[in-house]
């Protein structure tokens, strides 16, 4: 059983890990880019909005950086300061259960995935331009987080609660951006959830490989099945070998 975890409030969690962890660089990351884009922004540069994503350009102006650079941009004070927040805390969390090279595969992979996904869908219907991406990876942490503890016990802000509940409230939360702008608005998010919700549920190329190899032998096995029958047991010819077709 999995000892208590905490969020937002006091509890078993055991502190915000350290400033040199995978985590906390994923949230100065975060804060950096924020800031950079809003600088450039400030100052009327043009290019300030090829950091953000544009799924219609990723593939059609091969603009391939998006995917990686929209990860790290948010505009509003909160959404730079809370999101940082969680990629210290949960990320620092989930850095020490999976190691830092899994982290970074889940947070920056799913969260640049969901933008290229995006990409290829944008080479055939046109989508809205100059997605960010701060909070998308953030989503994609708090949604594992809870994932990972499954039936144990966290707690959120003081209320105890099972991490698939954890994970619900994260994912209520965009939910509720869907309903308040609107779905085309949220892609990026609804993409990357799916993403991380396969992936910390077992989904890999890998996998899946090997689930059609088992599918197509069942399959092939079925097939030749279908060419056999049992012979009944002939009564005048006692010493005849039953099992022959």
């Amino acid at each position: 059983m999995r000892p208590m975890r905490s969020f937002g409030g006091r509890g078993g969690g055991g502190g915000l890990p350290g400033l040199e962890t995978t985590a906390s660089k994923l949230a100065v990351g975060l804060v950096a880019g924020s800031v950079l884009f809003l600088v450039l922004r400030y100052q009327g540069a043009a290019n300030s909005v090829l950091l953000l994503l544009s799924p219609n350009t990723v593939f059609g102006n091969l603009f391939l950086w998006q995917p990686f650079t929209y990860a790290f941009i948010e505009s509003e004070p909160f959404s730079i300061l809370f999101g940082a927040m969680l990629l210290w805390s949960i990320g620092g969390w989930l850095e020490s259960y999976w190691g830092p090279k899994r982290l970074v595969l889940v947070a920056v992979g799913c969260t640049a995935l969901a933008g290229f996904v995006l990409g290829v869908v944008g080479l055939f219907m046109p989508l809205p331009a100059g997605y960010q991406g701060g909070w998308v990876m953030g989503s994609v942490l708090w949604v594992a987080y809870g994932l990972v503890i499954g039936k144990g016990q966290t707690n959120f802000w003081g209320i105890p609660l099972s991490g698939n509940a954890f994970a619900g409230i994260g994912a209520g939360f965009v939910v509720l951006r869907v309903l308040t702008a609107g779905f085309l608005s949220q892609l990026p998010h609804v993409v990357a959830l799916v993403l991380v919700f396969a992936y910390v549920k077992g989904a890999s190329p890998k996998r899946f490989m090997l689930q059609l190899q088992h599918w197509r032998l069942q399959r092939q096995l079925k097939d030749r099945s279908k060419h056999l029958h049992v012979v009944g047991k002939n009564k005048d010819k006692p010493d005849r070998d039953q099992y022959l077709n």
